[in-house]
């Protein structure tokens, strides 16, 4: 590139690191130019133009000068939605941070996807939603925060073109007796293609199935032990074809928040 433009964009605060004594380095997921790095010259110092709006897990709108290196500068920050609710709950936070994190590792690059963008301000709505309801110590919240991470996850497969064959043998195509998952073949296997599968219950399967078909909002039921076998599917679609690993879905309510 030789010339230099300005660009103005939405995006969602992945991460945030500090640079030199007043700057901060940002990574942003944006719904047309997908990761963006950027630098936020300035923002660190009491009197910044941009106040705190460049926080992780801030949506914004940006604007942006796009010279000759790889870092995009910010010129300009308006809030659309700061997700205040999250610094109430670290559990809200730290999965917030989980969030951000599969969406960066899996889609790293500059290639443009509207609907990862629109199911991440989704998720962060949900969460911010949900650490504002009262009872946040209540029974079963932590099962519900790692099976509401893991329909996320099924989703940012489907968008990355990795869905999971559930319907059938991903093998042979038999459609009874579907005994296990295997990451190298893309889904669930039958009883006679089980060899180097690890075994998928039927609520573990009903579950990934149901999540798939419903919205982000309505996320299934499922016990500790499927969602265990759930998350080792999604590890293993990603570790076989997109060779991407990703943290664990969800932490203790007592993990530090995952922000840079």
């Amino acid at each position: 590139m030789t010339g230099s433009r300005a660009l103005r964009t939405e995006a969602v605060v992945l991460r945030s690191m500090r640079y030199g004594e007043a700057d901060r380095i940002l990574h942003v997921y944006t719904p047309h130019r997908g990761r963006v790095g950027a630098i936020a010259k300035g923002v660190r110092r009491a009197r910044s133009r941009f106040g705190a709006r460049l926080e992780p897990f801030f949506r914004v709108q940006l604007e942006l000068h796009e010279g000759r290196g790889e870092l995009l500068t910010v010129t300009g920050a308006q809030t659309i939605d700061a997700h205040a609710r999250l610094r109430s709950s670290a559990r809200a936070l730290d999965a917030a941070s989980r969030a951000c994190d599969a969406v960066g590792r899996l889609f790293e690059t500059s290639e443009p996807h509207p609907g990862v963008f629109n199911l991440l301000c989704r998720q962060l709505g949900l969460l911010n939603e949900r650490a504002g309801e009262a009872g946040a110590a209540r029974a079963g919240e932590a099962g519900a925060a790692r099976a509401g991470a893991l329909a996320f996850r099924l989703k940012l497969l489907v968008a990355a073109g990795l869905a999971p064959q559930l319907g059938a043998c991903a093998n042979c195509g038999e459609r009874e007796h579907l005994a296990g998952f295997s990451g190298a073949a893309g889904g669930v296997v039958c009883a006679a293609c089980e060899a180097g599968s690890f075994a998928l219950e039927t609520e573990a399967h009903r579950f990934m199935a149901e999540a798939l078909g419903r919205a982000l909002s309505d996320v299934p039921d499922a016990g500790a032990q499927a969602l265990a076998q759930v998350e080792r599917a999604i590890a293993a679609t990603l570790e076989h074809h997109a060779h991407v690993r990703l943290m664990p879905a969800a932490g203790r309510a007592a993990d530090r928040p995952l922000i840079h």
